[in-house]
């Protein structure tokens, strides 16, 4: 699948999928994904196994990350290149957002 439809597929993405990729700054695995997804959101998303390692196997199968290692019992997982020119787009997008959001804010508190 090309860089613009895998795009078109994650962008905009779920919260779920944004801080699943975003613990992959370095090589985790699914437990180490919820514990720090869990840590750097202060305790307001407290992800599921079931829905870590679903969203770990559709990323995987559309190339966003890899299978780093494979040891006992659990698989360490990576970003691609792809899964890091992902995230990328979305962190713009993102960041526009938040910029607007702070330029209009006060509109809706008078």
């Amino acid at each position: 699948m090309s860089v613009d439809k895998m795009l078109k597929k994650y962008i905009p993405m779920t919260e779920t999928a944004f801080y699943i990729v975003l613990s992959l700054t370095k090589p985790r695995h699914g437990y180490g994904i919820i514990k720090h997804v869990e840590e750097i959101t202060g305790g307001r998303i407290q992800l599921g196994s079931g829905t870590v390692y679903g969203t770990l196997t559709k990323m995987q199968r559309d190339g966003i990350i890899t299978v780093y290692a494979d040891e006992k019992r659990k698989t360490v997982y990576e970003i691609t290149a792809t899964g890091k020119r992902i995230i990328s787009v979305e962190i713009s997008r993102l960041k526009e957002l938040h910029k607007n959001a702070l330029i209009y804010e006060e509109d809706f508190y008078g």
